[in-house]
């Protein structure tokens, strides 16, 4: 499904700007850059390849999310994203269900997460594609079970690999964070976003 956003700010380049993504979280984050942009779901298959790092898993699906896309628009200028979360070096996917949830939460409580966001922004017509991982740490708090419990009935982030929603609830669930962008741990880094925009001379300001 394809969506708009409009804005009073015009793109420098020419080209239409595209978000391969369908995530409403990634969709307000690019509205705070305040240029016009539409968003398209890419529908790749995310699982992750044999002796692949997480690193690596999200650098590559941000790739492959842009490139898709760029094989349906191939005059545009399409941003891919991916979020890897690893505890421990081993991959912490998404929950799926309440169940899931609970077990991946009672495993992080206490300790450090790592959450690898890869961006990738690719000129479809130039075939010029930039991308970059960024890392973002996260601890948790020495959570109850019924912290847990009260946390997943309020939020329900099933959808979200370490099964909490740091833009909202889940906020209370952390202890401390740390890294180069907080838009990172939503799933898109702007501020390297914007450094890329501007090597295609899309300026934000």
């Amino acid at each position: 499904m394809k969506q708009s956003v409009k804005s009073s700010a015009k793109l420098k380049s020419k080209q239409t700007l595209i978000l391969a993504s369908s995530s409403e979280f990634r969709r307000a984050l690019l509205q705070k850059l305040q240029i016009p942009f539409s968003s398209i779901s890419p529908h790749v298959d995310e699982t992750s390849l044999e002796g692949e790092k997480p690193h690596e898993t999200a650098l590559r699906l941000a790739k492959e999310k842009a490139k898709k896309i760029g094989q349906e628009y191939p005059h545009a200028l399409i941003i891919g994203c991916d979020q890897v979360a690893t505890l421990d070096g081993e991959q912490i996917g998404k929950p799926g269900n309440h169940s899931n949830a609970i077990k991946q939460l009672q495993r992080m409580r206490g300790r450090e997460v790592t959450f690898h966001s890869a961006l990738c922004l690719y000129n479809a017509a130039t075939g010029n594609m930039q991308a970059e991982v960024v890392p973002y740490l996260v601890r948790f708090r020495q959570l109850s079970d019924e912290q847990i419990e009260n946390y997943l009935n309020k939020e329900q982030p099933y959808h979200c690999a370490g099964s909490a929603k740091s833009e909202g609830l889940g906020i209370a669930l952390i202890e401390r964070m740390l890294g180069e962008d907080p838009n990172a741990l939503i799933g898109l880094p702007l501020i390297k976003l914007i450094n890329m925009l501007q090597v295609e001379d899309v300026q934000v300001i």
